[in-house]
């Protein structure tokens, strides 16, 4: 007996969203539009099998022909730039690929700051008002 528990549902529900507004599978959802397009082409070509329809519209260029605007609808036909997702490379410690090396630096020689005396009366006389020449 499969008992499904609240965390299973959240998990499953969780992934859906995941993959589908991150790979193609949303294309899925285009599905009744492909059934209803081979209805079609079957209605005008009664020898017109699944693999030839599936060939004619998945394999090669697809021609701009008069159902052009049809065809673009049925799913993996466009891509809508949904694969936004960052894709991350692991490369272990003991790797043979030695790309971990450190980068040789130049040591520069520079002057360090040093804080000259500057006396508090001048400071001060800053925050005076103008005088005249």
């Amino acid at each position: 007996m499969y008992f499904c528990s609240v965390k299973n549902i959240i998990a499953i529900f969780f992934l859906s969203i995941y993959l589908i507004s991150l790979t193609e599978l949303h294309q899925l959802i285009k599905t009744p539009a492909l059934v209803e397009h081979y209805k079609e082409h079957k209605t005008k070509n009664k020898d017109l099998s699944l693999i030839d329809f599936l060939v004619l519209h998945y394999a090669g260029d697809t021609p701009k022909d008069a159902d052009y605007d049809n065809d673009m609808k049925l799913p993996f036909k466009s891509h809508d730039g949904c694969l936004n997702a960052m894709i991350e490379v692991y490369v272990p410690c003991n790797s043979p690929v030695d790309i971990l090396k450190p980068v040789p630096t130049k040591v520069n020689s520079y002057f360090e700051y040093q804080e000259s005396f500057i006396s508090s009366s001048f400071l001060s006389s800053i925050w005076q008002p103008p005088k005249s020449c």
